[in-house]
């Protein structure tokens, strides 16, 4: 009787599998909103450098790894903004008189940039986009008020166009050649050097972050954008899932490096969520997609865009890097939707389970769980509800103890 049991619970679960269509919701979180930073590598530099710019009240810190200057492609062919061109200091001002012309309008006021912190990183063997495109950036941040104290800028020889980290991971590329995933032992930790200028100094990082901290969630519900694919990714650590108050940090992974091309290298083998794990940051991965269709831009013809890049050269409006641009909209709304929780609470605000609330403890199979209506099942497996932690294989052989901090509240962890 019992083999027969479990028999038909494998076939349930496959079943369910088969017929589920969706990521999870991105949850709402307790976030410290004086604490939301970006950084980005190439396409991903750009879009973190515009996202700083066009929301500096929203983020406080920014990073760029191999990136080029605010509006450069929105008056300039692309090309002119990479490859190690030389930005011009008319160009810089012809940049400039956008800020200036859009502070307080179509972007915040720039006066906000001045007090932000700045990363900017550049390999030396970069043929990509190269050091003379970063050093336009870095001149631009100085002319909008950045203190130098604020502001670090690494070049590194022997580096090309790569997120560089100290650890050798599954599929990585070499870190003197620009090649797929640009990932690559350096023996420079790119992640630590970001997350330590925009925060200041970090606890040990965890090398082995729990696999139940990554949430795949569902971008579609942020927005349509042609060059956005259907799902992202967010690590979230217990801490976090649980209440307690944490960073955000937004990683936008750059051209040819999105989900569908790569897998989950960039999410994993980055090195951010090793830092945010132990530091109580949560760190959001949004997702682009290949989009062949050949669109107008603003200063480069008809483009389409094959290698799923951030959109910095206008592929879906004149107003890419202002707040109104969609990809723009697309990712604010993901931050705000992250940073919309509460203490106790991070999942629906105004419920009970203020600290003083005492937590139940619930310790049974994932199946058992999900009948209970303590988390739900989804291409087979289990996810706790409101939290959204994975919490592995949906079936009656993983056990798993939920501690419920507030009504259908449930986060993975033990009662005191």
């Amino acid at each position: 009787m019992k083999s027969s049991v479990v028999r038909f619970l494998v076939s349930a679960t496959l079943a369910f599998a088969g017929a589920a269509q969706a990521a999870v919701p991105l949850p709402s979180l307790n976030i410290d909103k004086t604490q939301i930073t970006v950084s980005g590598l190439s396409s991903g530099g750009f879009m973190a450098n515009q996202l700083g710019y066009a929301h500096s009240s929203t983020f406080k810190g920014v990073g760029v790894f191999a990136a080029g200057p605010y509006s450069c492609a929105g008056h300039s062919n692309y090309t002119a903004c990479m490859y190690n061109a030389t930005i011009s200091s008319s160009a810089l001002n012809t940049m400039q008189a956008d800020l200036n012309n859009w502070s307080g309008t179509a972007i915040d006021a720039k006066s906000n940039v001045a007090a932000q912190k700045v990363f900017l990183f550049v390999g030396l063997s970069d043929t990509t986009v190269g050091p003379n495109p970063m050093n336009a950036v870095q001149t631009q941040y100085l002319n909008n008020g950045v203190a130098a104290a604020n502001l670090e800028y690494v070049q590194r020889s022997g580096t090309a166009h790569v997120l560089p980290t100290d650890f050798d991971a599954a599929g990585n590329n070499s870190c003197g050649s620009s090649a797929s995933p640009y990932i690559a032992n350096c023996g420079y930790d790119g992640a630590k050097a970001v997350l330590t200028k925009l925060y200041g100094s970090l606890s040990a990082r965890n090398n082995s972050p729990a696999a139940a901290n990554y949430i795949e969630f569902d971008q579609t519900a942020f927005s349509t954008n042609p060059g956005l694919a259907s799902t992202g990714w967010a690590y979230v650590p217990a801490n976090c899932a649980a209440g307690q108050v944490c960073k955000l940090h937004v990683a936008l992974h750059g051209c040819q490096q999105n989900y569908a091309t790569i897998g989950d290298k960039f999410v994993r083998n980055t090195g951010f969520s090793r830092w945010a794990d132990t530091n109580s940051i949560v760190v959001l991965f949004p997702q682009t997609k290949v989009d062949n269709t050949s669109r107008s831009t603003a200063a480069s013809g008809l483009l389409p865009n094959p290698n799923g890049c951030w959109d910095w050269v206008g592929w879906y409006g004149s107003n890419f890097a202002q707040k109104a641009g969609t990809q723009i909209v697309a990712i604010k709304a993901m931050v705000d939707k992250v940073a919309g929780g509460t203490t106790g609470n991070p999942g629906d605000p105004g419920d009970p389970g203020d600290p003083g609330t005492p937590a139940t403890c619930f310790t049974s199979s994932n199946y058992t769980h999900s009948i209970s209506g303590r988390a739900y099942a989804l291409y087979g497996i289990t996810y706790a509800n409101g939290s959204n932690q994975a919490m592995g294989l949906w079936n009656i052989f993983v056990t798993t103890t939920l501690k419920q901090t507030a009504p259908n509240y449930y986060v993975i962890g033990t009662c005191p």
